[in-house]
C-alpha cells in the first residue's frame, strides 16, 4: 500500500482568529459550510481550536456571549505535511477530533477534516500480534473485534 502524506493531499484552509474574538464572530464564521473549525492563534502559534460543538456547549452553559478563549479547545494535537494519513487519522480517533490542524514549523497551514481522510483509508484496519495469537480489527465507528485461538 502506498502510505500517502498529508502534503499530498487537498487541506481546508480555515479563518484564523485571536482569543480575544467574540464567541458571535466564531460562530458566524463556522456556520459558512466550507469551514469546519476556526483555529485560534496568539502571536502566530496555535492557541486552541473552536469547532461548532464548542460553540453550543458555550450558549447551553451560559445566557451571554465571551470570547473565544474561554471556549477555545486546548491543547490542539497538530500534523505536518509528512504526517502519514494513517497517523492523522490515528491522532484524530484518539482525542475525539473530526478537524486535525496542520502545521510546519511553527506555521500554520490549514486543517484537514476527516471527511477529507476518508476516501484515502481503508474501512478497517487490522492488526495482528503473533505472540499472542490474536487478531484485533478496528471498524471506522471505533467498533473492535477480537479474535483468539
Amino acid at each position: 500500500m502506498i502510505e500517502r502524506r498529508i502534503r499530498d493531499i487537498n487541506i481546508a484552509s480555515t479563518p484564523t482568529i485571536t482569543p480575544g474574538t467574540s464567541t458571535p464572530e466564531a460562530a458566524r464564521l463556522l456556520r459558512r459550510a466550507d469551514v469546519p473549525a476556526v483555529i485560534v492563534l496568539e502571536a502566530d502559534a496555535i492557541a486552541g481550536m473552536v469547532t461548532e460543538p464548542d460553540i453550543v456547549a458555550m450558549v447551553a452553559e451560559a445566557d451571554f456571549p465571551r470570547d473565544v478563549g474561554s471556549v477555545t479547545s486546548t491543547p490542539v494535537p497538530t500534523a505536518s505535511p509528512e504526517t502519514t494519513l494513517i497517523e492523522a487519522a490515528d491522532t484524530m480517533r484518539e482525542h475525539g477530533l473530526r478537524q486535525l490542524p496542520v502545521v510546519e514549523g511553527t506555521d500554520y497551514c490549514g486543517v484537514v477534516p476527516v471527511e477529507t481522510l476518508a476516501p484515502y483509508l481503508s474501512r478497517h484496519r487490522v492488526d495482528i500480534d503473533p505472540d499472542r495469537r490474536s487478531i484485533r480489527v478496528g471498524v471506522t465507528d471505533s467498533a473492535e473485534i477480537a479474535v483468539s485461538d
